[in-house]
């Protein structure tokens, strides 16, 4: 547990966030894509914490490039649907993450 920094746990929780997201936007609205895309992006997080708790810098580059990429999968949701709900609190979480992993220090 050592390896356990900031960035690490922070990846790690936005990761099952995302899982339970896509799980529960499945179960309410009968939305396979946010079930498929929920539990894919939220694997490939969990699998990327994983390997930042290995000291790994693939670990990090990962979650940033996901990041990243559901940045603008939210901020496009957002923009079409005008709901903050769940597209806009998601977008803020992601631009949370995207600064916790692209800071100078850890």
């Amino acid at each position: 547990m050592d390896n356990l920094n900031l960035t690490t746990i922070a990846t790690l929780i936005y990761g099952i966030l995302l899982l339970i997201g896509g799980i529960i936007g499945y179960l309410n609205a009968k939305s396979k894509p946010s079930l498929i895309s929920g539990v894919v992006s939220g694997l490939l997080l969990l699998l990327s914490a994983f390997l930042q708790w290995q000291q790994l810098a693939l670990g990090l580059i990962l979650a940033q490039i996901i990041t990243i990429f559901l940045a603008i999968v939210f901020l496009i949701r957002l923009w079409k649907t005008r709901k903050f709900m769940p597209a806009g609190l998601m977008l803020m979480i992601s631009v949370a993450m995207l600064i916790i992993l692209f800071q100078t220090t850890s």
